[in-house]
């Protein structure tokens, strides 16, 4: 395996490197996939089947270039997809390095395969440790059996820092600082006249709208947002949610409003929200924001397609 030390991608930089595997029919279109939408810790099961119940995974593919957003237990499902159309390419940006958003990352089957190329980026927090040394260490003995340096495949690592951006061709990734204990990475994916921002995990002010959040959403045509409490759980007296890093679908509508968003994903589900209580936030949040989803398992959007939902 190459793998390459950490480099840097300084704002505006570029990687117009080809995919390796041929999307050329993938060239004009923007698709989200979804693979892991749950928050926490994953949690199969008879009442979680309809919603899912794999820790959060989003696949992007845009402009000819497949992006990942975190590597949760999702990644192994879209890991086991991508074996019947090796060899595969692909650039993955993780929004931080807590359990539920690294966990499945050794099991994504692809970069265990010679021939195979990964881009992989992450933010260098908290106290400057990288993306790399993190996923490193969660390979590390006794954690798991083998270690990173077994992967096959060719992983390159950057660091990013909070307003960096990365040009993929016409696809332009621009990130930005959230509200989460020990830091957390937003980011805005912009190709031609569209945009997707993906804001997980984040906390709302109680002094208003966080500023950070609306400069990536702004006028996106797919906001997947943190939506991992209700207000009555977050303000709740008894339990507050208060200080835990994570936002409510109720927020999430607030921000959709505010930065005129086409479309809101409700996403990074709480795990002891079953299938009823999703059915429930759908319900509730479509009342108010017409525009909105709570985000499914093998859920598709067809950004380029009027934002059309395929299932």
């Amino acid at each position: 395996m190459d793998v390459m030390a950490a480099t840097h991608v300084s704002k505006l930089s570029t990687l117009t490197r080809p995919p390796i595997q041929s999307m050329s029919k993938l060239e004009d279109q923007f698709i989200i996939n979804f693979w892991g939408v749950r928050g926490s810790i994953a949690c199969p099961g008879a009442a979680t089947v309809r919603y899912g119940g794999n820790t959060p995974c989003v696949e992007m593919l845009v402009g000819g270039y497949r992006l990942i957003f975190d590597a949760g237990t999702g990644i192994h499902v879209l890991g086991q997809s991508l074996m019947s159309h090796l060899p595969v390419s692909g650039h993955l940006f993780f929004s931080h390095s807590h359990w539920d958003h690294i966990q499945g990352f050794p099991f994504f089957s692809p970069a265990f395969m010679e021939g195979n190329e990964f881009d992989i980026y992450g933010g260098v927090i908290p106290h400057g440790v990288t993306i790399e040394h993190r996923l490193h260490d969660q390979m590390n003995q006794p954690n798991f059996p083998v270690p990173l340096q077994v992967m096959g495949a060719n992983l390159r690592f950057h660091n990013l820092d909070y307003g960096d951006r990365v040009n993929l061709g016409e696809v332009t990734v621009s990130t930005g600082e959230l509200n989460h204990p020990g830091g957390a990475m937003g980011y805005r994916v912009s190709w031609r006249d569209y945009a997707v921002a993906y804001i997980t995990d984040t906390e709302h002010f109680s002094t208003g709208l966080d500023r950070n959040v609306l400069a990536l959403a702004d006028r996106a045509d797919v906001l997947i947002y943190d939506s991992t409490y209700t207000d009555e759980e977050y303000y709740h007296p008894q339990s507050s949610k208060i200080g835990w890093g994570h936002s409510t679908w109720q927020e999430g509508v607030k921000i959709a409003q505010a930065a005129r968003v086409k479309k809101l994903v409700i996403f990074h589900h709480d795990p002891s929200h079953d299938d009823r209580f999703m059915d429930a936030v759908e319900s509730q949040s479509t009342r108010v924001f017409p525009e909105s989803i709570v985000a499914k398992e093998g859920m598709k959007i067809l950004v380029n397609e009027r934002v059309s939902i395929a299932n």
